[in-house]
């Protein structure tokens, strides 16, 4: 297992840009709501411990994992959001429907972020059991979400990166040398 021996929520705070001026959408399916509310809160602890405000903080609920694509699709429409965290949980059943949901749910998630210029974060988990599940939200592995929650922060900031790089470039303002946001260097132009 790729999780033994690492704890999700362990992270360089040095290595994670300022998101005090970021908003995040946070999408959370109701089905095994015990897992996906400690990984919602996973989320938002590592939001606000990165200095992001609760107001730029912003939590739907959705019935299923399944329904996380149209909440985050919305979210992404109405919510002026600078990313987006998906939260579920799928338990392998005795049936194929876990394959079904987990597929859909990953291409869905996938699509969004092909589609739209605002990342989503997957943070589904699809264990075999609920002690897998429980390990890895608040268990002994970490929490996932506190994990998600880096994850937008850096894509939230890859996005603004790259508009500032382009504006730039298509404005031919850049001057020699590497531009820098708050410290941390632009990708290379």
């Amino acid at each position: 297992m790729a999780t033994i021996n690492k704890n999700l929520s362990e992270y360089d705070k040095n290595t994670i840009p300022n998101a005090k001026n970021f908003r995040f959408g946070i999408v959370v399916s109701e089905w095994n709501d015990t897992i996906t509310e400690g990984l919602c809160f996973g989320a938002v602890t590592g939001l606000l411990d990165n200095e992001v405000p609760s107001g730029h903080i912003i939590r739907w609920n959705v019935p299923g994992s399944f329904e996380l694509i149209y909440g985050a699709k919305k979210m992404l429409q109405t919510q002026n959001v600078d990313a987006v965290i998906a939260i579920g949980c799928v338990i392998q059943g005795q049936t194929k429907h876990f394959d079904f949901v987990c597929e859909a749910v990953s291409q869905g998630i996938k699509d969004l972020n092909i589609e739209t210029d605002i990342p989503v974060i997957f943070c589904v988990l699809t264990d075999n059991t609920m002690q897998q599940s429980i390990d890895r939200s608040g268990g002994k592995y970490g929490n996932k979400g506190t994990e998600a929650a880096i994850a937008a922060i850096k894509m939230a900031y890859l996005r603004h990166q790259a508009s500032f790089s382009h504006q730039f470039k298509n404005e031919q303002l850049l001057s020699t040398g590497p531009l820098q946001i708050e410290g941390l260097p632009l990708l290379d132009q």
